[in-house]
């Protein structure tokens, strides 16, 4: 059965703090519900169990980068649907982001749909197919 868009949380996780505004309105805008992180150490210490939802995903952060918050929520078990965005767009860190399990892979600055049809996709709210390319531009 599909959740409905406010049983989820969409955790989004970016050093910028313009972006991480801009991503939070657009959340709650679509009706979902959201926590921000200004850093990848800061969302793992914020602990996920039992939480339905899915992470919004900054590849390039300085301490704790994108790669690592995903490789940490692998060797944890903690299994959660990963959107990685990124002004990074090259094979190899869309290669290293799918590969660590990342669902969609988006280049900032990400289209506001595609984002949230993404988010749907991955967390089964929308019961859309999935967007027809995994990243923006």
């Amino acid at each position: 059965m599909a959740k409905s868009a406010a049983d989820l949380v969409v955790y989004v996780v970016d050093d910028d703090a313009s972006v991480r505004v801009g991503l939070t309105r657009l959340m709650r805008s679509a009706g979902h519900r959201t926590m921000a992180f200004d850093c990848g150490e800061a969302f793992l210490a914020h602990g996920l169990q039992g939480v339905a939802g899915c992470v919004v995903l900054d590849i390039s952060m300085p301490g704790l980068n994108g790669h690592q918050v995903q490789e940490c929520l692998a060797r944890n078990t903690i299994d959660i649907p990963v959107i990685a965005l990124s002004a990074r767009d090259d094979d190899e860190t869309r290669r290293l982001a799918r590969a660590l399990g990342a669902r969609f892979f988006l280049r900032k600055p990400a289209d506001d749909q595609a984002l949230l049809d993404a988010i749907d996709w991955v967390t089964g709210s929308g019961g859309a197919a999935p967007p027809p390319a995994p990243r923006s531009g």
